[in-house]
């Protein structure tokens, strides 16, 4: 009984977030409200003040909520992991309102009076982890500083996914980071690395085709109560 007391918890919890994150990227922070979230949840509001004290709680949520969007979907290591993630993040971007939200609500903190910058600094992380891969691999380059890189591609799609948001709805975002890895992939190689590292539109689509399965498999997500 208790364990599934526990798992309902887990489903509801996942329930409002998701209903958040749906609010928070039609409206953004300001315009969303705690009745219109817990009446997409399907719930009342005391059961969701049961899972989150207040709506910057949400919102702080739903921001960190952002790398497990991206990163069950990785099955690669090192340079190629870190290369793959930005592909799929790119692609979910458009599709998952998890990531979407987070990134908006990332982008538009410092106007509702929050200054959290922890989901860029756990992109940073995940992006290190699969550098340090690398070089244990022998793929980077010994002149690669792992900690500035991460940040720099941190903050490359940053501004990528934001100009490319404006300019066409994220219609051209891959694109983007296509050119990114073309640029910065010969740089990064250490010499002599024969590994079959691919950054280019090609291993963008396989790396998408590889997920579909996952996407089909993964089903819609049944309101219920707490």
């Amino acid at each position: 009984m208790r364990e599934l007391k526990q798992e309902r918890a887990v489903r509801t919890r996942a329930i409002i977030l998701k209903a958040a994150a749906e609010v928070f990227d039609e409206l953004g922070f300001s315009g969303a409200n705690i009745r219109e979230i817990t009446q997409r949840a399907g719930i009342t509001q005391g059961a969701m003040y049961f899972h989150f004290g207040s709506k910057e709680e949400l919102a702080r949520a739903v921001m960190k909520a952002q790398p497990m969007t991206v990163l069950p979907h990785l099955a690669t290591q090192g340079l190629q992991r870190l290369i793959d993630l930005t592909f799929v993040w790119a692609h979910r971007l458009r599709e998952d309102v998890i990531l979407r939200a987070g990134v908006r609500l990332t982008g538009e903190q410092n106007s509702f009076g929050m200054h959290d910058p922890t989901p860029y600094q756990d992109w940073a992380a995940v992006m290190s982890e699969c550098l340090r891969e690398a070089r244990a691999a022998g793929e980077l380059s010994d002149n690669v500083d792992i900690e500035v890189l991460a940040d720099f591609v941190v903050s490359a799609c940053t501004g990528m996914q934001m100009y490319s948001q404006i300019s066409c709805e994220r219609a051209d975002l891959m694109d983007r980071v296509v050119a990114m890895w073309q640029h910065l992939l010969p740089a990064l190689r250490a010499p002599g690395d024969v590994s079959p590292l691919d950054g280019s539109a090609l291993r963008a689509a396989e790396v998408l085709r590889e997920i579909a399965p996952q996407r089909l498999g993964a089903g819609q997500e049944t309101r219920t109560a707490p």
